[in-house]
């Protein structure tokens, strides 16, 4: 049994239309091993709980934002203008009613109450750099621990995105994404009409305040590091650590700058991943995990306060898996029997 709170978002299931299943938020309470299905009538590719407000908690959904203000027992429909898909929440670190939300296509919201009512930001501007069968999406925000009006975007598939001015306009630091992926090691082309897309498929952004000018992005072909605003990106080149580099998640542990974890898996759709703990702000890795899944891990959620328990999530079968004790031993936590594609973990 869970001594925090833990909730998945479950999306549709790619390439398997004939699986049907259901999806939403499912939520488990403190203390108890039954999951409760908390958001039924909505995909959730996004769930995040308020950094310093643990009572809300975001669902970014089909529908927009749905929020919880009772820890996630139950959730409602935000006055969110429009059906549109949200992929991402960023909380401001100096005001904690400033909430930032990425959606798909590429757009970006605001709430100055908390997340009670939202509206849309300008257009970002982003050229479309790969066609692909799917909407771009903002899969994760991060913001400059000194400089709280310059923000960052992982986009998927168009690389990365940059504000210094709290969302209002965008520039895009993909440039030096597309140079590298002239590499013959980092051309990938699956589903688009460029073998940039290996390069461009970001799907999280971080930045420690260990080393504030320092963003790494996770991306199909591993984790790269700017260090001059997106200027310019290096390969941190995880293959010195992992045989798997298809880089999925990334996070800052809230309690250590220096611990990042990342999720890396073989592919975006694989049957293995494993998880991977840096103590140095991402010089050198390690795996953390112990555990063995049958799915790409999609989602690593850190506790805001106690920085023993870590949980990973996989997609395919609702595959859940966490540690209370920094590692030392692993649990499961799935989710109900045919709950499967899970997109977002969080827990506090």
């Amino acid at each position: 049994m869970g001594q925090a709170n833990l909730y998945a978002g479950i999306a549709g299931y790619v390439g398997r239309a004939d699986q049907k299943g259901m999806v939403g938020v499912f939520s488990r309470q403190a203390g108890e091993d039954r999951w409760s299905h908390v958001v039924s009538d909505a995909e959730c590719f996004a769930v995040s709980i308020h950094p310093t407000d643990p009572t809300v908690v975001f669902a970014g959904t089909s529908d927009g934002v749905y929020r919880s203000i009772d820890s996630g027992k139950s959730f409602k429909r935000t006055a969110f203008p429009g059906k549109t898909q949200i992929w991402s929440f960023l909380v401001d670190a100096t005001n904690p009613d400033l909430v930032f939300a990425g959606a798909s296509p590429i757009a970006m919201y605001r709430s100055d109450d908390r997340g009670e009512s939202w509206r849309e930001l300008p257009n970002p501007g982003m050229p479309d750099r790969a066609v692909m069968p799917f909407a771009c999406r903002v899969m994760r925000l991060a913001q400059h621990p000194s400089q709280p009006g310059t923000l960052y975007a992982a986009l998927e598939v168009n690389g990365a995105m940059k504000s210094t001015d709290g969302g209002e306009s965008w520039t895009d630091v993909s440039t030096d994404l597309i140079r590298l992926a002239q590499l013959p090691h980092l051309k990938s082309k699956i589903v688009s009409n460029t073998y940039n897309e290996g390069m461009l498929d970001g799907h999280a952004i971080a930045i420690s305040p260990a080393d504030p000018d320092a963003v790494i992005l996770a991306v199909r072909m591993g984790l790269f590091r700017t260090a001059d605003g997106g200027n310019t990106w290096q390969d941190m080149e995880l293959g010195r650590f992992s045989n798997n580099t298809y880089g999925r998640d990334i996070k800052v542990s809230p309690t250590d700058p220096k611990t990042l974890y990342a999720a890396l898996s073989v592919a975006a759709a694989s049957k293995d991943g494993q998880l991977y703990r840096s103590t140095d702000a991402g010089e050198t890795w390690n795996r953390f995990d112990k555990v063995q899944v049958h799915g790409t891990i999609m989602s690593v959620a850190l506790h805001q306060k106690d920085p023993n328990k870590v949980y990973l999530g996989a997609r395919y079968d609702g595959e859940i898996y966490g540690t209370e004790d920094g590692g030392e031993t692993w649990n499961a936590a799935h989710l109900p029997h045919g709950v499967k594609d899970i997109y977002s973990l969080a827990v506090g």
